[in-house]
């Protein structure tokens, strides 16, 4: 079959080839994959050295089941089917039932495959603040794919949210899935919330947590700072610190026997219906790679990017 593998001497470090077909476990299922999409974690980190060339890599797939988990586990051949896993980017994938979602006969695959790892994270981490009705939540790093889908669902949990992006164009994107208030930066925002989704990191973390309320939670969900956080000590002690707030970190694998299947085919289901709006800014065939690793590496995509398999 062919994959998008390491390449240490392409351009973005991606290339396709040919690999081995995957053999399923017995609790596996055999999906031939129709889309991917990507993140910006992995195709950066395809130029790490350390992962040797011919690597295929990938986490966000959807596709079509081609064989059924030998076990009876997971859905029959023929059903379609978004998967989470660690070798998507390729014809064939071989994946556990706990880790594919179900998928409706109408769905767009391309538009599916976003969900994986931005969905369930957002979903996830979420779920982590406890109820958010009539509460304010920051998300920062919002016009990213993480960031958008919290924006949503934490609408439509009913926080108030308020999203921070640095780029001036997707205010009213981000208005329209649900912000009530839309900032450059966190330092802008006045009033204190009572949560917050960072997907940033560095100093946008340390002033996101400023704006917390007391008893109130950031949970740190990605770095794209790629830059160090170090809180001051006023931040903490004295008697104008923030005591009685909490910064947690999230790891979407902090739980390997983590069961994915119900949310997959629930984040499927909102998004096929309308329901979420997984704002896709690239779509190309896999044969045009380069491009969208490309422009995910420079910080020009907002949103997601999909790559059309065949």
């Amino acid at each position: 079959m062919r994959a998008l593998v390491v390449d240490h001497g392409a351009e973005g470090h991606l290339s396709l080839a040919e690999v081995p077909d995957p053999v399923p476990a017995p609790d596996e299922a055999l999906v031939r994959v129709s889309a991917v999409s990507l993140n910006f974690g992995e195709v950066h980190g395809a130029a790490e050295a350390w992962i040797p060339d011919g690597t295929v890599i990938g986490w966000d797939a959807a596709g079509v089941v081609v064989k059924a988990a030998q076990d009876g586990s997971g859905p029959a051949e023929g059903t379609r089917v978004v998967t989470i896993g660690e070798q998507g980017w390729a014809e064939l994938r071989a994946v556990p039932a706990a880790r594919l979602g179900v998928v409706s006969e109408d769905a767009d695959l391309g538009a599916v495959s976003t969900l994986p790892v931005a969905g369930l994270s957002a979903l996830h981490v979420l779920r982590r603040m406890g109820s958010v009705l009539g509460r304010r939540v920051m998300v920062t790093g919002a016009s990213g794919g993480v960031g958008r889908f919290a924006v949503q669902l934490a609408a439509r949990a009913g926080a108030e949210v308020v999203a921070v992006s640095r780029d001036p164009a997707q205010a009213a994107v981000l208005r329209g899935l649900g912000a009530a208030e839309v900032h450059a930066h966190p330092a802008s925002v006045e009033r204190p919330v009572y949560g917050v989704v960072d997907n940033v990191g560095g100093p946008q973390l340390v002033d996101a947590f400023a704006r917390l309320e007391p008893h109130g939670t950031l949970i740190s969900v990605g770095r794209s700072a790629e830059q160090d956080t170090v809180l001051p000590p006023e931040a903490l002690w004295g008697i104008d610190g923030l005591h009685d707030r909490t910064i947690r970190t999230f790891f979407l694998f902090g739980e390997p026997a983590a069961d994915f299947s119900a949310d997959l085919t629930w984040l499927a289901a909102e998004l096929t219906a309308g329901r979420l709006d997984p704002g896709i800014s690239r779509r190309t065939p896999w044969t045009r790679h380069d491009e969208a690793v490309r422009a995910l590496l420079d910080r020009r995509l907002r949103g997601k990017a999909v790559l059309d398999v065949g």
